[in-house]
């Protein structure tokens, strides 16, 4: 039978159905507030990221005797020169493209008709043709292309106050350890969280630079030999939209083929295709993900759920920024609290299960760690079980074990 006590505190919770239908609100509530000012939340999200990856050049120069104040000066100087190095470098590169599009209008319309007269072949009827072809236009094709490098270039929209933002984290950022510090005696569970995510974040970023600048020179260097125009812009593309999971390899494909169809035709694209193919396939598919699967635990349906959700929410910025910010909320909304924390589990990655032989070592390793740390316990085991002799007509008894009084 229950009591006051526990009718009061049925009384004061809430039922499920109700938290679910409120925690479901605010989360859309959040997500509108987010798109609806995602032209100041966008480049705050990426100078954060960007500030967080950069910032352990400040602690190398530190130790080696570079004063606190030039060090977080010189971080802020390569990151902001790095910025406007890219942003330069596609601009520059996106001008030079719009100049050399109208030139490909007489392959274009070659194209075409050699498409008309190949589906006529095949016993197509004009109508029929029409209605397949027409709709194709060489200002169609150079929009779609047009559009996505836009969109790439995107990541470096509202440049100044990026900027701006970067400088002023960038110097906060010198004394954000101390801070911590002072905080992680009474939230060491926080504090720990945050320090995963930024542990994280920076291997991934890392990482990802790093098999990026692989790909893009492979990239530019087969476009070079092969005559595809404008190398070093498909490589620069292939860079940047490597940072953008599961579809950036497509992005970074589609303008260098079709500008190869332009250039020498359907052999020069499929042999486009295929070299992206072989490259993106060695390089991000096989030698990537093992070397990141520590670095990002998160299944392969939630990466690709975030690269549209955040795309939604701030633009081409969250396709980019993907997987940082999905590592951010799940540590913010999951790993800060042990009542949630098992839900961690359901959103991340496979892991390879260890073999039979690592099973046999680890339990030969633990069982010789156990004796080795508990020497006591084997000791009073020992000495229980021992008897003494019986003498005379009296029954052999356990040894005392305790050293107490009785």
């Amino acid at each position: 039978m229950s009591g006051p006590a526990d009718v009061a505190d049925r009384r004061g919770v809430m039922p499920r159905g109700l938290v679910v239908v409120l925690a479901l609100s605010g989360v859309l509530v959040s997500v509108l507030a987010l798109r609806e000012f995602a032209s100041i939340v966008a480049p705050v999200l990426l100078a954060l990221i960007l500030v967080i990856g950069v910032h352990p050049l400040t602690g190398i120069l530190h130790r080696r005797g570079v004063p606190r104040w030039l060090a977080v000066t010189t971080t802020l100087i390569t990151l902001v020169a790095a910025i406007l190095g890219l942003g330069s470098a596609m601009a520059l590169s996106v001008a030079e493209l719009a100049a050399l599009l109208p030139t490909y209008q007489d392959s274009f319309t070659a194209l075409v008709d050699d498409l008309r007269a190949w589906l006529a072949s095949l016993g197509v009827g004009h109508d029929q043709i029409l209605a397949a072809v027409g709709a194709v236009d060489f200002a169609h094709v150079a929009a779609l292309v047009g559009d996505l490098l836009l969109g790439v270039a995107g990541v470096f929209s509202n440049l100044l106050f990026l900027i701006f933002v970067i400088v002023f984290m960038g110097v906060d950022a010198g004394g954000f350890s101390s801070r911590l510090a002072r905080v992680r005696p009474q939230r060491p569970e926080i504090v720990g969280v945050l320090d995963d995510f930024v542990r994280g974040t920076r291997s991934y970023l890392l990482l990802t630079t790093v098999f990026g600048l692989i790909v893009a020179t492979f990239d530019a260097a087969f476009l070079w030999s092969i005559g595809v125009p404008l190398p070093a812009l498909w490589g620069l593309l292939a860079f940047l939209t490597g940072y953008i999971p599961n579809v950036g390899y497509f992005i970074g494909l589609i303008p260098p083929a079709l500008l190869a169809l332009l250039e020498g035709g359907p052999g020069l694209m499929l042999a486009v295709i295929v070299a992206y193919a072989v490259i993106n396939f060695v390089i991000q598919s096989v030698i990537q993900p093992k070397v990141m699967s520590d670095t990002v635990n998160l299944s392969l349906s939630l990466t690709f759920l975030s690269l549209v959700f955040w795309s939604f929410v701030i633009g081409p910025i969250g396709a980019v920024l993907a997987i940082p910010l999905t590592l951010l909320t799940k540590a913010l909304l999951l790993d800060v609290d042990p009542n949630t924390r098992w839900m961690s589990s359901l959103v991340e990655g496979s892991r390879p299960a260890p073999s039979e032989d690592e099973d046999g070592e680890a339990d030969e390793d633990g069982a010789d760690t156990s004796d080795r740390e508990h020497p006591a316990s084997t000791e009073s085991t020992e000495s229980t079980c021992r008897v003494e002799p019986a003498t005379g007509g009296q029954a052999a008894v356990p040894a005392r074990t305790d050293a107490g009084p009785d």
